[in-house]
């Protein structure tokens, strides 16, 4: 889309245009800022959720956050799109990206901290990162399988609770073993 195909839509004058977003990149980065702040003005904090025991927690979160992705499946594949784009490197869409992965890991952090790392230390917070990264590109992942086969965010929240049910319990054996 050309600045002349935005002045046309929004009534808007070119310069107004440059003036507020510097260029269409700008204003691509700033359409993408906006719905992260409207997507996640209805997306859960995992502190939502401290009244449940860690795993319950977890699952709730998991559970309303693919809720609120299958709402929106666009926001994501926008986001996907965007990421790896032409122009992802460009400071205006390199700094909005950026802060919406750095969100999104926080999150995941927070929901996974009490079910695998409870007790903190350097081993559960190196197991707690990598699960979020993984969580992350799950998310990523089924951004693109929505797209072309219709599954559902939501379809997924048994098997990735069930894998961190898994990997909690392996640990509480670990712990028991004296390992």
């Amino acid at each position: 889309m050309a600045i002349s195909d935005l002045t046309a839509k929004s009534g808007l004058p070119a310069s107004s245009i440059y003036y507020h977003f510097g260029n269409k990149l700008g204003v691509l980065a700033g359409l993408l800022d906006r719905t992260f702040e409207e997507m996640h003005a209805s997306f859960p904090n995992p502190s939502s959720f401290d009244d449940h025991e860690p795993l319950e927690r977890f699952e709730a979160w998991l559970s309303t956050a693919c809720k609120s992705l299958d709402q929106r499946p666009e926001y994501l594949r926008i986001l996907l799109a965007i990421s790896v784009g032409p122009h992802k490197d460009t400071e205006p869409v390199r700094n909005t990206v950026r802060r919406i992965r750095d969100y999104a890991h926080a999150s995941w952090v927070d929901a996974l901290t009490p079910v695998l790392a409870p007790d903190g230390g350097e081993a559960g917070e190196a197991v707690v990162d990598r699960i979020a990264v993984l969580g992350r590109a799950m998310t990523d992942g089924l951004s693109v399988a929505n797209s072309f086969d219709g599954v559902t965010y939501s379809s997924q929240v048994a098997g990735f609770v069930s894998l961190i049910r898994g990997l909690a319990e392996q640990r509480d054996r670990g712990q028991g073993d004296g390992s």
